[in-house]
């Protein structure tokens, strides 16, 4: 015996439904949200163990390995959470297919110009550049 369809006739016949990528989508944003918990306690930890440090100390600390990569790992996942967030508020609230549309690809930019501008940021203190 075969599952019943209770999908509405005009939608089947149009082909709208699942785009079968809500799941992933799903779990990128809580991937990304514990990846910010963890991330957070770090960030906030350092910048107050360095809130009254001289420029040299901060940015030797910045110059760790360790520090830079955790650093560089926190601004990817705050853009990209951002976006995530972002999008569902946007398919949600915006019904003019090009506002829609021109709002994604606006965030999107903004958001990699972000992430970009914050990882050579990093690198630069890092690297000693």
């Amino acid at each position: 015996m075969s599952t019943p369809d209770f999908q509405n006739p005009l939608k089947r016949a149009r082909g709208l439904g699942s785009s079968q990528s809500g799941v992933g989508h799903w779990w990128t944003q809580r991937v990304t949200a514990a990846a910010l918990v963890v991330l957070s306690i770090w960030f906030v930890a350092t910048v107050l163990c360095l809130l009254h440090a001289d420029y040299a100390t901060a940015k030797a600390v910045v110059a760790k390995p360790w520090n830079a990569v955790l650093l560089i790992a926190f601004f990817v996942a705050v853009f990209w959470h951002a976006v995530l967030g972002l999008q569902v508020v946007i398919e949600d609230y915006v019904h003019t297919r090009w506002k829609e549309v021109v709002s994604m690809v606006l965030i999107k930019f903004l958001a990699v110009l972000g992430a970009l501008a914050s990882v050579l940021a990093v690198l630069r203190v890092a690297l000693g550049a």
